[in-house]
């Protein structure tokens, strides 16, 4: 379907051709007509599939189309983290360019200015609120903010969001909103707990479902059957005489990130990591020298994972196997956008190697294994069945079978590029 087949007002197409968008994704298809019909709709869609633009553009329009109280904050996009906070804001300014409305981003980690915009912007009423739970939350226990305008509620990455704890926040920040209000939530999964949470704050809600999505045939797809062990100097090896261009590597832990950064700038490799022990400026600062190839390679934590808008990535690293099929479409699918060309590399230890047959199981595929170098030492024969029940390192560990290996973005091109629009005045 093409953009200009849907009721969007001109300032939205405007917009939208400003950017070159002319077809609309599955998510934005099937959910963009049912809020312009003031329905409430909980969407299950994957990160990378347009979900942004699905509630954004709608939003955009019924704040372009309808009357609303000046001076009052008419919409709040909630997110689980700050860097997903400031993508939806960077889009807000692309998609609503040629609109006049205010919109305000609300996160923790910055200093005392960004604290004083914020505020200005809740107690002034920007029209659209672009904030995480908690951030919101030390804005309201501090100051008396009226929120009788708001007529929008969304809730973007909302497992996420129940992962992370914030249930409790949620429903205080829900209760102080009017409940008559449009509320859409989106979530990459439908776990029950969503479900729970979708009939406190839902009222009688459209349900749409977009499967996850295989990668694209644009990441050539790989691994190396290892030890645990070998997996840093396999990467030193990757990068000791190639210098690596916008690859980023993910790991599961703080102290990993920290060892593997550590390993490649011994050997000369322009290196920085991301974690969540980084002040917000810090982060910045690292996302702007990796933007700007400055800093060849990043390793990173699943922070990234669900909110990195680069679109030049060449390759993905999974250090360790992800937890679910999911995770590791999340991870390989910040490679090969905008329709480029990507590659994903994952090490698999022995103690994952089931884990990892569960996403070719998924793939439908076998994905390429590429040998360990021999003078890294011998590497695992891959047998996942054999490797099903084995700890880490390779220990076998007995059990039975009820106790088996229990499971635990798209941003639009050029929208950050956008002019800083927050709080202008309103036409």
């Amino acid at each position: 379907m093409l953009f200009t087949d849907l009721p969007l007002c001109d300032e939205v197409l405007d917009g939208l051709s400003a950017m070159n968008f002319k077809e609309t994704t599955p998510i934005q298809e099937q959910t963009i007509p049912l809020i312009l019909q003031k329905k409430d709709i909980i969407a299950c869609a994957q990160t990378g599939t347009g979900k942004t633009a699905a509630f954004l553009l709608p939003l955009i329009h019924n704040l372009q189309s309808e009357s609303h109280e000046p001076n009052k904050v008419n919409a709040i996009i909630m997110a689980p983290t700050r860097e997903l906070a400031q993508q939806i804001d960077q889009q807000m300014e692309g998609f609503s360019y040629f609109s006049s409305f205010s919109s305000v981003a609300i996160y923790g980690g910055s200093d005392g200015e960004a604290w004083s915009t914020q505020k200005q912007g809740l107690l002034k009423g920007a029209d659209v609120v672009i904030a995480t739970p908690g951030r919101l939350l030390s804005h309201i226990n501090l100051y008396d903010i009226d929120f009788s305008g708001v007529k929008y509620l969304i809730l973007d990455e909302a497992d996420r969001m129940l992962d992370m704890g914030f249930y409790d926040d949620i429903m205080k920040i829900v209760k102080l909103l009017p409940t008559n209000r449009q509320t859409m939530l989106f979530s990459a999964t439908m776990p029950p707990k969503i479900q729970s949470l979708s009939k406190g704050i839902l009222n009688n809600p459209e349900e749409i479902k977009i499967d996850v999505a295989r990668p694209p045939e644009s990441i050539m797809q790989s691994a190396y059957i290892c030890h645990e062990n070998q997996k840093t100097p396999i990467i030193t090896k990757l990068f000791s005489k190639k210098k690596p261009n916008k690859v980023l590597v993910f790991a599961g832990s703080k102290i990993k990130v920290k060892e593997v950064a550590r390993a490649l700038k011994r050997i000369g490799v322009s290196v920085d990591e991301m974690h969540s022990d980084l002040s917000q400026a810090q982060r910045e600062s690292v996302m702007h020298e990796f933007r700007n190839d400055r800093v060849n390679l990043l390793v990173a934590t699943d922070i990234l994972s669900r909110g990195i808008d680069i679109d030049d990535i060449t390759l993905i690293i999974n250090y360790e196997v992800p937890r679910d099929s999911e995770d590791y479409v999340h991870r390989i699918g910040r490679t090969a956008r905008a329709g480029e060309q990507g590659m994903a590399i994952t090490l698999v230890s022995p103690s994952e190697q089931y884990k990892f047959k569960q996403i070719e199981n998924f793939l439908k595929k076998e994905i390429f294994k590429i040998p360990v170098p021999a003078e890294l030492g011998e590497a695992p024969e891959y047998n996942p069945e054999d490797n099903r029940q084995k700890r880490p390192f390779g220990r076998s560990h007995k059990k039975s079978d009820s106790g088996r290996n229990q499971k635990r973005n798209h941003s639009p091109k050029g929208a950050s590029n956008r002019g800083a629009r927050k709080n202008r005045p309103k036409k």
